[in-house]
């Protein structure tokens, strides 16, 4: 296989997977609003992160947060899952707010808005980066730093651009 067919054949494989996650998301009970133009990804409730404590990310292991818990943050509301985590939030917010909104990393990378799973994630030089499925996120982690260089470089462009327009 010549390098030009390899290009497209991996560049179908990248689609066929976006496409099979906008799907399987699409029956997700959480809202993706594949025309809002929000520089956020969160659902008509205003959650980000489908509810999950951002702070718990980084203690290693993510949790559900709890509604009793909760703080809104530049249009997101984040909860977690005890008082101490909150208040962690709360002292250092810019420190755990998910990278491109909490979009998914490769997406940006690519140029796209995409959903993500919550339990697909790494935190990078204290920075939490998400990903729309288990094989994007082992695609991304094959070039973290490349990919975090395209999603940079791509995310000032597209963040207040709908989903569905990209």
């Amino acid at each position: 296989m010549n390098v030009k067919n390899s290009f497209i054949a991996t560049s179908m494989a990248v689609a066929l997977a976006f496409g099979g996650a906008a799907l399987m998301t699409a029956g997700s009970s959480f809202a993706y609003d594949q025309t809002s133009t929000a520089a956020i990804n969160v659902d008509a409730g205003h959650v980000i992160l489908k509810g999950y404590d951002t702070v718990s990310y980084f203690q290693g292991t993510p949790a559900m947060g709890d509604k009793r818990f909760a703080v809104e943050h530049q249009g997101a509301t984040y909860y977690f899952a005890s008082v101490e985590n909150m208040k962690t939030f709360q002292s250092n917010a810019e420190h755990y707010v998910p990278q491109f909104g909490g979009f998914c990393a490769m997406g940006a990378a690519l140029g796209k808005k995409l959903d993500v799973d919550p339990s697909s994630y790494k935190v990078v030089d204290g920075k939490l980066y998400l990903n729309v499925n288990a094989e994007v996120f082992k695609k991304w982690s094959a070039d973290v730093p490349g990919n975090i260089s395209k999603a940079n470089a791509n995310w000032p462009s597209i963040k207040d651009k709908a989903p569905s327009s990209l």
